[in-house]
């Protein structure tokens, strides 16, 4: 920002860096316009977290809706299902390590950010090679004692796991930084590139599952190179560790429930392709993965604001400005519930048409199950918005919670409902899992934070014994 920007204008305040002595109405636009300056700000932080997701997930959609044309249902069926161990793996790395970096950077490590990244970093290189390590064994075992398990897709992520997953670190972390146009920046240059991967292999005629995850890897290596350096990494005269030798300890105490939330989180959504596969078949599956990935773009607006609240959320809590978080909680929920009701429109006006230009009228028929699927990401993420606070906090044990909630439902609800009404079945299975994770929240959230803002108030907001007594 200039420096007009870093103003902090009171009512009665004379302007000053650039404005001292504007009298009268000029004066006036002038001082509007330096009150107005950090807005901007903030919507171009919106605009570049929303590009970034648009061109990384829309790389990842162009990617399907290229396999989704070209190859048979069965094919893309076994590619969705594929493509699922890697959200659930996507999951676990994400309690093991977006997560608490999430948090911890914005939060309480921020003076030591530089070592953070470091030792995160490190930590990722290790963690990826050993996972690439057990995906290609496991390929091979599988091979060879139940070779008509394997496909290609298995193969393909095996070798593409490692580097995708490290693709969702580097753009974390450039969010901790405050930087959101380099996360922009490093997922137009895999978009660019992907598409350009993708253009050879159409030529070719080499469009394949294999072929694609790889793809997806490989664009993902260039950007990486390019933009990797811009990440604030160093080593002081002390390790990170040697500052805070109890890290790990707290690193655990706060991912151990988001990993184990990583493994029910699975039977919210995920769980609902692999009981279509079970008790339906593989056609289905694609026609569920087909139909859902038209619900992604609003999805990715949503993480989108996310990979900008929860560092937000995480400095007001550290600061223990529990008014600001709450206030800001507040705008994140409205936000969702305007989103998703302007996308649920949208497929409602022009799902069916949609449908038909993207697949090629391979999928026609299916479009009334888009709209119904637009209610799922709008009471999934009203849920999340209040995991998202609690998680700044601290205490993701709520989300964990909650996700048991919604993967008993699955079971419980869901298979029911799969076996007797088939792939409506699933739709609304999703949409009562859903439910239930959201209620669970909002009940935990209203018993343990509901009284929190006035209690504070009243023993002199901002003060950390009050704070601290009752978060």
């Amino acid at each position: 920002m200039t420096g007009l920007s870093k103003v902090n204008i009171e009512p009665n305040q004379p302007l000053t860096s650039g404005t001292e002595g504007v009298k009268g109405d000029n004066g006036d636009r002038r001082r509007w316009f330096a009150v107005k300056l950090p807005a901007f700000g903030a919507l171009a932080k919106i605009f570049y977290s929303m590009a970034d997701q648009g061109l990384a997930v829309g790389g990842g959609f162009l990617a399907n809706i290229l396999l989704a044309r070209t190859q048979t249902k069965e094919d893309y069926g076994i590619f969705a299902l594929t493509y699922s161990a890697f959200s659930f793996l996507l999951g676990l790395y994400y309690a093991a390590i977006l997560e608490p970096c999430t948090v911890y950077g914005a939060g309480r490590y921020r003076e030591r950010f530089s070592e953070y990244v470091h030792l995160i970093l490190r930590t990722n290189r290790i963690l990826c090679f050993l996972l690439t390590a057990v995906l290609l064994l496991s390929c091979l075992l599988l091979s060879w004692i139940c070779p008509q398990l394997m496909s290609g897709a298995a193969w393909g992520l095996a070798l593409a796991a490692g580097i995708m997953l490290s693709a969702y670190l580097i753009r974390r972390l450039f969010y901790v930084q405050r930087q959101p146009a380099l996360a922009a920046a490093t997922s137009l240059a895999f978009f660019v590139f992907l598409s350009g991967e993708l253009w050879l292999l159409k030529t070719i005629h080499r469009i394949d599952s294999f072929a694609v995850l790889i793809s997806l890897a490989l664009g993902w290596v260039v950007p990486w190179v390019i933009f990797g350096r811009q990440l604030r990494s160093g080593r002081g005269t002390r390790t990170f560790i040697e500052c805070e030798p109890d890290y790990w300890k707290h690193h655990w105490n706060y991912s151990k429930w988001v990993l184990a939330t990583a493994f029910v989180f699975q039977f919210t959504q995920q769980g609902y392709y692999w009981l279509v596969g079970i008790f339906l078949s593989a056609r289905e599956v694609a026609n569920l993965r087909a139909m859902y990935l038209l619900v992604g773009p609003v999805e990715q607006v949503f993480i989108a604001l996310s990979l900008l609240m929860v560092p937000a959320l995480a400095r007001h809590y550290a600061a223990k400005d529990m008014r600001k978080l709450f206030a800001l909680w507040k705008k994140y929920a409205m936000g969702v519930l305007v989103v998703s009701a302007v996308y649920a429109l949208g497929t409602r006006l022009a799902g069916q048409s949609i449908v038909h230009i993207l697949y090629e009228g391979k999928y026609d028929g299916l479009g009334r199950y888009l709209f119904a699927l637009t209610f799922v990401p709008l009471i999934l993420w009203l849920g999340t918005t209040i995991s998202h606070a609690l998680n700044a906090m601290e205490k993701p044990k709520f989300q964990f919670w909650a996700y048991v909630c919604s993967g008993t439902c699955t079971f419980a609800v869901g298979i029911p409902l799969v076996i007797r009404l088939g792939l409506w079945g699933a739709v609304y299975g999703m949409l009562v899992s859903g439910t239930s994770y959201t209620l669970a929240l909002a009940f935990s959230f209203a018993v343990s934070f509901f009284r929190l803002p006035t209690e504070v108030k009243r023993m002199g907001l901002g003060s950390h014994a009050g704070v601290d007594a009752h978060v």
